[in-house]
């Protein structure tokens, strides 16, 4: 809503540092600014709770609770428990193509502790990577009564999609105090109302390269924007390149020919998941999997080539040559 005397709202922003990610929260105040910077500290705090009881970097963390001992019940916290559901609904919306049990994939490759990506080559201690065995169909059980879980077998990572529901979750925060808001964390973001300008949010797609100036610009209005990327979270185990976006069916780094992707959708967690399982298709495949499945995608090769979905075509207003 704008202001009574039609110009523009003040901003009001906010900015932490939580899930290996810079958090940004920009609120428009056409009223009661007081309540606008209370909502936005409370849309900041949700990436902390959800870092505190999802991350598997700490081994008292809820999920790192119920991840030690997958076939027992385990109570955990409520951000947890919450992921946990979001994770299943993925996996069966995905048909099993988004599966969170990569786990102990990742730890064998020398990722299972917070690794200082962005400072220089990265190596682990970790083994070179093999194919493994296809994991049997994941079929986790969730007690809302008690808020417990039984995983069943295999560890899980909620890294992704944890990011998403933060985002999803800290704009729930905003609604109430302020209609027009954008929050932003590590390439995810909800884009609510209009932007300060007056118009739709312009958000630019990162060089997946490392280059200063973003591949593309998009608009969005009540839309939310995720990219699945191996610019930053890349290393060698064994002196193999390898990379944080594994594929379940086969426990290897996936996106054969591919860099980075970007989905819009109307919630950030899905938009997550769907740029990681495009991601994995490879690059012969991601742009029929994505118009079939009508998803506005994005997609730079390691060539450095853009494709684009037709969905997309709608919310892209500016690409590089």
């Amino acid at each position: 809503m704008p202001p009574p005397d039609g110009g523009l709202a003040e901003e009001v922003s906010g900015e932490s540092r939580a899930m290996a990610s810079t958090v940004t929260v920009r609120a428009l105040a056409s009223g009661d600014r007081p309540a606008v910077e209370r909502a936005v500290a409370r849309a900041l705090a949700v990436f902390d709770q959800v870092e505190a009881s999802c991350t598997r970097f700490v081994p008292t963390s809820g999920l790192m609770r119920a991840n030690a001992e997958p076939d027992r019940w385990h109570e955990v916290p409520f951000r947890c428990y919450c992921a946990l559901e979001e994770a299943y609904r993925a996996y069966r919306l995905t048909k099993g193509r988004f599966d969170p049990r990569i786990l102990a994939d990742l730890s064998r490759m020398g990722y299972d502790h917070s690794l200082p990506f962005g400072a220089g080559p990265v190596a682990t201690g970790g083994a070179s990577p093999r194919p493994r065995q296809p994991l049997p169909p994941w079929k986790p059980r969730f007690d809302p009564a008690r808020q417990a879980v039984l995983l069943g077998g295999h560890g899980v990572d909620l890294g992704g999609i944890g990011k998403g529901l933060a985002v999803r979750w800290a704009s729930q925060r905003l609604r109430d105090a302020a209609v027009d808001h954008l929050v932003e964390a590590g390439g995810d973001c909800y884009c609510a109302g209009r932007s300060p300008e007056g118009g739709a949010w312009r958000v630019g797609v990162e060089d997946p390269f490392g280059g200063s100036s973003p591949v593309a610009v998009l608009e969005l209005t009540d839309r939310a924007c995720a990219t699945s990327s191996i610019r930053l979270r890349h290393w060698e185990a064994a002196g193999t390149p390898v990379h944080h976006l594994v594929d379940p069916r086969t426990g290897l780094p996936g996106g054969s020919g591919l860099r980075a992707v970007t989905v819009i959708d109307d919630d950030p967690a899905v938009a997550e998941v769907w740029s990681k399982t495009l991601f994995l298709e490879g690059l012969p495949a991601v742009g029929r999997f994505a118009d079939r499945l009508g998803l506005a995608a994005l997609w730079i090769s390691d060539g450095g080539a853009l494709g684009i979905s037709a969905a997309m075509a709608g919310y892209l207003t500016w690409r590089a040559a």
